[in-house]
């Protein structure tokens, strides 16, 4: 029997599932548990069970058949810079057959892309892909509180007082939202462009914030996340990778080195 599904050899060899796929690309360490949770993942022909830990050689399957190739190094790390048009939705499949983002993305040798986040359809501008799952995991991960940056175009009278009150929080539906920082823009009168940082990356939050104060958002583009600025030239629909310093400094943000390994002492523990 494979350690992977043998109860009493949990801990005495191989890798923890979630962990060997997501380092291989199939997808982030969050997406991959919730799969084993959904009965979607077998290991030699038995169904995965939470904490299941697989070695090279055994034959990992997902639900429709596709064998998921588990190997004990990290593959090279990728990460694609995106201009997300508005109107696209952010899943691979959608019941209404709208354009998505995955149709744009170069095709990728192993494993697949991992989109670090989501933008409602609303929302255009930056989004960030990988091919790397911890990297995405931890990204996406509250406790790294990594920035995301917003131009939002307000319409409404925007008073410091209002200002103030988005910095220190407000409680919406029962939870508590907040911006990290609110910079002034262009604009003139009731219409006018503010840059706003938030680090958890909630659902609508940008929008919701505002909204509470009765002021509406005519426009949102995310411009920058941790590190890495929209560029400038990359028009809407379009990809870039990055390389070189600003894809090792993005790693850096949460502990991890541009192969994807742990740094020696750097960063939060995930």
């Amino acid at each position: 029997m494979s350690v992977a599904n043998d109860p009493q050899a949990q801990g005495e060899g191989g890798e923890r599932i979630h962990k060997v796929l997501a380092r291989a690309g199939w997808g982030s360490r969050r997406e991959i548990e919730r799969w084993i949770d959904a009965g979607r993942i077998r290991v030699n022909g038995r169904r995965a069970e939470t904490g299941a830990r697989v070695a090279p050689g055994d034959r990992v399957q997902l639900d429709d058949g596709r064998v998921l190739r588990v190997s004990g190094a990290s593959q090279e790390l990728h990460v694609l810079a995106y201009n997300t048009p508005a109107g696209v939705v952010c899943t691979r499949r959608d019941e209404q057959n709208r354009p998505n983002i995955f149709e744009d993305l170069p095709r990728i040798e192993r494993g697949r892309w991992i989109n670090i986040g989501r933008l409602d359809i609303n929302t255009s501008g930056l989004l960030l892909f990988t091919n790397h799952g911890e990297l995405a995991h931890r990204l996406m991960h509250p406790r790294y509180r990594v920035d995301r940056e917003y131009a939002a175009r307000i319409f409404g009278e925007v008073e410091d007082e209002m200002l103030q009150r988005l910095r220190d929080g407000v409680d919406i539906d029962g939870e508590r939202f907040h911006f990290d920082d609110i910079v002034e823009g262009e604009g003139d009168g009731a219409n006018r462009w503010y840059y706003c940082v938030v680090q958890s990356g909630r659902q609508r939050e940008v929008r919701r914030l505002w909204e509470s104060q009765g002021v509406k958002v005519s426009r949102l583009i995310r411009v920058r996340f941790g590190n890495i600025m929209l560029p400038a030239d990359l028009r809407g629909g379009q990809t870039v990778e990055l390389g070189g310093a600003l894809r090792d400094e993005l790693c850096a943000l949460v502990g991890l080195d541009s192969r994807g390994e742990e740094l020696r002492g750097g960063g939060p523990a995930s």
